[in-house]
């Protein structure tokens, strides 16, 4: 797995090359916030709510482990010299994330399609993000633009 600062750009990437990023941890209030702002239901923002709910307990909005993955991802988990633009993806979250989670992302580059008449490319990347245990949050297919060294 690679795990480096230097930014890459669509020459620099092969189909199965591997990045990993950093870790995040899930805190209890900033799970909260985000829920109240953005997913207001019972089971984002209180105990007891999440306890009697499918959950058995508080978990976090899918969307802000969206948002961490994407954080993760930005800050060095797949270091794109452009950026991380999106054309587009799927995304799945295979078990809640918890407060005290503390998590990372692994992904791998499925596919690499150049542009034919531009300096640039579409990058398919496949990532997971995992929790302290091992155990899948969240998964990630996406289509990134990629520009090519200048």
């Amino acid at each position: 797995m690679v795990n480096q600062s230097e930014p890459l750009y669509l020459d620099d990437l092969q189909v199965g090359q591997r990045f990993t990023s950093g870790t995040y941890r899930m805190e209890e209030d900033r799970m909260r916030e985000f829920a109240a702002e953005f997913d207001p239901q019972p089971f984002h923002m209180d105990r007891a709510a999440g306890e009697a709910s499918i959950f058995n307990g508080l978990v976090a909005s899918g969307w802000y482990t969206a948002a961490v993955a994407m954080r993760l991802l930005a800050t060095g988990g797949l270091p794109i010299a452009n950026g991380l633009i999106g054309y587009g993806g799927e995304i799945a979250w295979p078990k809640p994330t918890r407060p005290g989670d503390v998590v990372h992302m692994e992904t791998e580059v499925v596919d690499i399609a150049p542009s034919r008449s531009k300096p640039q490319g579409v990058v398919t990347i496949r990532g997971k993000m995992m929790n302290q245990s091992g155990d899948v949050v969240y998964l990630l297919t996406a289509k990134l633009l990629v520009l090519r060294r200048a």
